[in-house]
Formats: structure tokens, C-alpha cells, sequence
């Protein structure tokens, strides 16, 4: 996932130098587009760094595993999707790190991804307050 957003972010830059602007704007948007780029980089790097593991429970609480191995809460944010073998997650951390991961799996192979499409369909079916 990291690569791609490099790779992505390599393009936007490309993009923002090919726009059909004055030299000066093209090259203050490409510094901003970079600068932006890397904090957000260095940001998903660190979460990546500190976390190992996630727990989905069956009432919708969401824990992260630290590298020590503590669990902390956390919270599952919207925008985070669930498809048959990809799942995109984005997750706030107790200390309000934001952050997202990118899961695969297969109901076939595994029962915990079975279970987190169970848990995901009741999660959704939930009324929440905010």
C-alpha cells in the first residue's frame, strides 16, 4: 500500500507540472503537493510502525494490537469498505492518529474473514449515534 502511494503521489506531481498554468504556480503546487505527500506518508508510516494487529468484535468495537502487544481502542471510521475479498479500513486510534488499511482475504479459507463480513453486516445495520 505504501508503494502505491508513491507511485500515486508520483503522478499527481507529474500532473500538477504538465497543467497548462504560469511556470511559477505549477512549480509552488508541486512543492505543496510534495510537502503534503510526505507528511501524509510519514503519518501512515508511523501508524504502520506502531500497530501489528486489528480486532473487529461483534458489537463494532475495534482495538488495535501495539507492538508490544497491548490492545488499545480504536475506531472504525466512515468511508471504510468491505468487499468478497478486499476490505478498505480507515481507523482512528485512541490517540487520534487517523489512518487506513488494506485487507484481503477468503470466506473459504479463513473464518476470521468470514466472520468480519458477519460482524461488518451488523455493524451497517446498527443505528449509531453520533
Amino acid at each position: 500500500m505504501q508503494l502505491s502511494g508513491v507511485v500515486l503521489a508520483g503522478v499527481g506531481l507529474l500532473v500538477i507540472l504538465l497543467l497548462p498554468v504560469h511556470v511559477g504556480l505549477r512549480f509552488t503546487g508541486a512543492a505543496v503537493w510534495v510537502l503534503a505527500s510526505g507528511i501524509e506518508f510519514l503519518r501512515l508510516q508511523r501508524a504502520y510502525a506502531r500497530y501489528c494487529g486489528l480486532r473487529v468484535c461483534h458489537d463494532g468495537a475495534v482495538h488495535l494490537q501495539e507492538q508490544g502487544g497491548e490492545w488499545q481502542a480504536a475506531s472504525l471510521l466512515p468511508g471504510s469498505l468491505l468487499l468478497r475479498r478486499t476490505a478498505w479500513v480507515r481507523l482512528r486510534s485512541e490517540n487520534g492518529e487517523v489512518f487506513a488499511e488494506l485487507l484481503c482475504g477468503r470466506c473459504r479459507d479463513n473464518p476470521d474473514w468470514r466472520r468480519l463480513h458477519v460482524i461488518w453486516r451488523h455493524i451497517g445495520a446498527t443505528p449509531r449515534s453520533c
